[in-house]
């Protein structure tokens, strides 16, 4: 990890208009936990239903790609990237750094957001506040790394990322039962099953299946966005 290239990714990452972005989903659904808390509904069924809904299945995978284009995406586009690339640093290291940055970022305005929601509906019954907030940290790391790599391939990565969210992990991953296998959002809701009490969320995909998954698309595709890097290091002004 190279400090010098965390710092100016985060400072441009939570620039005033990235800001607002970042925090207006996380001001929502802490509003609405708050409303549910005040209005008597906030019940375990309820709580999880919200967390599940709201925080995994639209939070953290917009979220995730709000920070995995931008950590990237804009310099390639303004070909600011090039005075980067030439610098003696390994390509490597400078996408896992910027990853680091924007996990770091989902776990400020995702997962963190995510337990407090959870704990303002149900404190700590059944561990739900808990699991889901894990669960937005480890689905939100994979959805970074993926809209990375998005970012390194395309320039139209904001507008694929969209496209996958929606149909993808909320239309088909969430409906089609063969496809919730590869469905980020159907891992993330295993580990959150795993660290809840026993029982309190259901899993359509098995946590020895959903973990090495998470970990495999992850390192794949933080490795290829290294390569994609190089190459585009080769090309010059692409």
């Amino acid at each position: 990890m190279n400090t010098t290239i965390a710092a100016i990714t985060l400072r441009a990452m939570v620039g005033r208009r990235r800001a607002v972005l970042l925090l207006a989903m996380p001001v929502v659904l802490l509003g609405l936990a708050v409303a549910l808390r005040l209005t008597g509904v906030a019940d375990v069924g309820t709580s999880r239903a919200v967390l599940g809904a709201f925080a995994l299945g639209t939070l953290v995978p917009l979220l995730g790609l709000i920070v995995g284009t931008g950590v990237i995406g804009p310099e390639i586009d303004d070909g600011s990237i090039v005075y980067l690339l030439s610098k003696p640093v390994s390509r490597f290291v400078i996408v896992t750094t910027k990853l680091v940055v924007a996990v770091g970022c989902i776990a400020v305005f995702a997962a963190v957001p995510t337990l407090a929601a959870g704990l303002i509906m149900a404190g700590d019954r059944r561990g739900l506040a808990l699991g889901y907030g894990v669960g937005a940290l480890v689905g939100g790391a994979a959805y970074c790394a993926v809209f990375l790599l998005l970012g390194v391939l395309t320039r139209h990565a904001v507008v694929v990322g969209l496209l996958y969210a929606l149909l993808w992990e909320s239309l088909i991953g969430g409906y089609v039962p063969g496809a919730r296998t590869l469905s980020v959002r159907q891992w993330a809701m295993s580990v959150t099953s795993a660290v809840a009490q026993h029982g309190a969320v259901s899993a359509d995909v098995r946590l020895r299946v959903a973990v090495p998954l998470l970990v495999v698309v992850a390192a794949a595709a933080t490795v290829y966005a290294g390569w994609r890097l190089r190459s585009l290091t080769l090309a010059g002004d692409e």
